[in-house]
């Protein structure tokens, strides 16, 4: 049995993953943006091993997250499932930064470096990774011209790369990113052509399979299958610079 954290688990993939996980006998921690969105899942949370609750736009209610699930324990695995898709507009978080760097790549960072560390972390990418910017110019949107579809292909580059740059520095622990697939979530929409059934597996068999393949470190994958990140996620000066920015935009570093 496994004990796993998932972020932006009251809809979607993430609640798929959640069901998935608990009906294959596993503890389950679920997250909710909102105490409104946690009742959403009271037929998972009857189930769960616990729920936390917390705005992963807010630096504040990011910690305050991480330290319900500490308090929660025994943590084997995480899924950062929860993302912010377009924001047609720059959408400012508390503390001043672009609501989807903050959600899709500040969040899973800050709780990566907070959280008692498991053996196993799973970050969500996107094939929209292959269109990020490279040059970590302006990450966060403060210069530039608004572009949300822009600014999510630079958050899953971003996201896939911490992935890497996690991996190599905790090389005990299994980390890898995975791409879901274009499946028909309310963030995909229904036109969405992948298998919503195989949006979840993967993930949910990367935090819980005693598979070989599963329990490797340092892998892209997409429906069970490795497949070839951007190069600039592979890219260890740009990983490094990568967490130089994070650590400037949030004042957490990695233990």
């Amino acid at each position: 049995m496994t004990r796993v954290l998932i972020t932006g688990s009251t809809a979607g993939l993430g609640r798929a993953a959640a069901r998935h996980l608990l009906e294959g006998g596993h503890q389950v921690v679920l997250h909710a943006r909102n105490p409104a969105r946690a009742g959403r899942v009271d037929d998972l949370a009857r189930r769960a091993a616990g729920v936390v609750v917390g705005d992963l736009a807010s630096a504040e209610e990011t910690c305050a997250v991480a330290d319900q699930v500490n308090a929660i324990g025994g943590i084997d695995a995480v899924i950062h499932n929860a993302a912010i898709y377009v924001d047609s507009r720059r959408v400012a978080t508390p503390e001043g930064h672009a609501r989807t760097l903050a959600v899709n790549v500040l969040a899973p960072y800050m709780l990566t470096a907070r959280i008692d560390r498991p053996s196993r972390l799973v970050y969500m990418s996107s094939g929209m990774h292959e269109d990020g910017e490279a040059s970590l110019r302006d990450i966060d949107w403060t210069a530039r011209r608004w572009d949300g579809v822009q600014a999510y292909c630079d958050s899953k580059l971003f996201i896939t790369a911490l992935a890497f740059a996690v991996g190599r520095r905790w090389p005990d622990v299994c980390t890898n990113a995975v791409d879901p697939g274009w499946v028909p979530t309310r963030m995909g929409g229904p036109a969405a052509p992948d298998d919503l059934g195989l949006g979840h597996r993967t993930q949910t068999w990367l935090a819980v399979s005693d598979d070989s393949e599963a329990t490797g470190n340092g892998g892209y994958w997409y429906h069970q299958c490795r497949r070839s990140p951007a190069p600039a996620a592979l890219d260890e000066s740009f990983q490094d610079a990568l967490l130089d920015e994070l650590i400037g935009l949030t004042a957490v570093r990695l233990p």
